[in-house]
C-alpha cells in the first residue's frame, strides 16, 4: 500500500480558523497543490468573539481562517452553510435528544455538511479534493482502492468521528496531517514558524452550536420543559426533572436525587424513556453492556461478509475494546469479549482492524450484562 497520491490536485481546504486546519493548508500547498481556502459560515446568528463562545463558527474565527490564507497565499472564501447545517446537525441534534437517545454531532457534521454539502459544491466547481485538518489518514492500494486508517500519533487520532465517510467520499478527501508524529505543541510551533497568528489559539470543544456550553439549556429552549419521574429499577420515585432530554445514560451529575442509594454509592443514568418522560437511574454496574444493535451503517469499503472479530471505538475519546460483529438484514449486531459501560443508543460504533477503519453504525439497542445473565 501507498500513501495518497501527490501528484498536483485542486485541492479546497476547509479553514475552521484554528491552527489545525491553516496548517494542513499550508502543508497542502507545500506537497505542490492548487489550493484555495474557503470557510464554512455554519451559524446564522454568529458570536462576535470567541469569548463565551466554544466552538469553530463566530466572526472571529472566519477573520482568523481568512488571515492564514493571506499568509499561505492562497484564495479565500467564505461560503455561507447555515441552513444546511440547521437541518441536518443541529435539528437532528435536537430530534436524537427529544427521542431519549445521545448523538454525536461532529460525525453527523462530517457526513453531511464537510464532506457531502462542501465535497458536492467544490466537485462542482472542478476541485478534486477538500482537505481538512483531521488527523486520519487515507491509503491508496495498489489497485487504486482507498482505506481510512488512524492518525500515526493515536493521541490525537480523529479516525473515529470520519468513520461515516464512504468509498466515495475518500476518494476526494485529504488529510495532511495524518501522518504527524508531534505533539500539538509542535503543531503550533509549527504554525508559528509559517507566521500563521492562529498559532497559540486554544483548540475548539463542546459542541459548536451551543455557545456557552449548555446542552440541557439548549435542548430547553428547543423543547420546551416537561417535568417527569426520576425513579430506580423498581420503579420508585426519586425525584423530578424538567424534560428527560436533559440526560443521557451513564449521567451521574446533575440528577437531583434526594433519596440515597441503599448501599450509599452513586447512581447513573440506566434508562431514558421519553413516551412516558421517565428517566430510570441505578446502580453502576448496571450499565455493563454484554452486546448491541445498531443501525445506518455505513462502510469505508466493501461491508464485510459473514461475522468477524474487530476493535470498536464508541466514543471520539473512548478507548478500543474487542468485538464480534456481523451484518444481519441490514443492521449490525455486535457482542463485546469483556461487558463495555455506559453504551447510550445514539451514539456511534465505529469497527476497525488493526488501523484501518471498517465502518460505522448508530446504536440502536443495548443488551445489558446483567440481563443477558439473569
Amino acid at each position: 500500500m501507498t500513501e495518497t497520491s501527490q501528484r498536483p490536485l485542486r485541492v479546497l481546504a476547509a479553514m475552521s480558523g484554528g491552527v489545525d486546519s491553516a496548517v494542513a493548508a499550508a502543508r497542502a500547498v507545500e506537497a505542490g497543490h492548487d489550493v484555495t481556502g474557503v470557510h464554512l459560515a455554519l451559524s446564522a446568528n454568529p458570536k462576535s468573539f470567541r469569548t463565551g463562545a466554544r466552538g469553530c463558527c463566530t466572526i472571529e474565527d472566519s477573520r482568523d481562517a481568512r488571515r492564514a490564507a493571506d499568509v499561505i497565499g492562497i484564495p479565500f472564501y467564505v461560503w455561507d452553510l447555515a441552513e444546511r447545517f440547521r437541518e441536518d446537525v443541529v435539528e437532528d441534534f435536537v430530534a436524537e435528544y427529544e427521542a431519549g437517545r445521545t448523538p454525536n454531532p461532529c460525525l453527523r457534521c462530517n457526513e453531511k455538511i464537510k464532506f457531502a454539502a462542501l465535497l458536492d459544491k467544490a466537485l462542482a466547481l472542478g476541485f478534486d479534493a477538500v482537505c481538512t485538518g483531521h488527523y486520519a489518514k487515507v491509503i491508496v492500494n495498489d489497485d487504486g482502492t482507498r482505506e481510512l486508517h488512524r492518525a500515526s500519533d493515536m493521541a490525537k487520532d480523529q479516525s473515529y468521528v470520519l468513520g461515516v465517510l464512504d468509498d466515495r467520499q475518500l476518494a476526494h478527501a485529504l488529510f495532511p496531517l495524518g501522518d504527524t508524529l508531534t505533539t500539538k505543541g509542535e503543531i503550533r510551533a509549527e504554525a508559528e514558524q509559517r507566521g500563521l497568528a492562529v498559532a497559540k489559539k486554544p483548540d475548539s470543544h463542546d459542541i459548536c452550536f451551543i455557545a456557552d456550553g449548555d446542552t440541557q439549556g439548549f435542548l430547553a429552549n428547543r423543547l420546551g420543559k416537561a417535568e417527569g419521574d426520576i425513579v430506580d429499577e423498581t420503579g420508585t420515585v426519586l425525584g423530578s426533572h424538567e424534560g428527560a432530554f436533559g440526560f443521557t445514560i451513564g449521567q451521574r451529575k446533575g440528577l437531583r436525587i434526594g433519596t440515597p442509594a441503599p448501599d450509599g454509592k452513586p447512581r447513573y443514568v440506566l434508562d431514558i424513556s421519553p413516551v412516558d418522560n421517565t428517566v430510570t437511574v441505578g446502580p453502576a454496574a448496571a450499565l455493563d453492556v454484554s452486546a448491541l444493535t445498531a443501525v445506518k451503517p455505513r462502510w469505508c469499503g466493501a461491508a464485510p461478509a459473514g461475522p468477524g472479530t474487530y476493535t470498536a471505538q464508541l466514543r471520539a475519546h473512548g478507548g478500543e475494546t474487542t468485538v464480534t460483529a456481523e451484518l444481519f438484514d441490514g443492521e449490525l449486531q455486535v457482542r463485546f469479549t469483556e461487558p463495555v459501560r455506559g453504551v447510550a443508543p445514539g451514539q456511534a460504533i465505529v469497527l476497525y482492524d488493526d488501523t484501518r477503519v471498517v465502518g460505522s453504525a448508530t446504536i440502536a439497542t443495548t443488551t445489558r450484562a446483567a440481563t443477558a445473565l439473569a
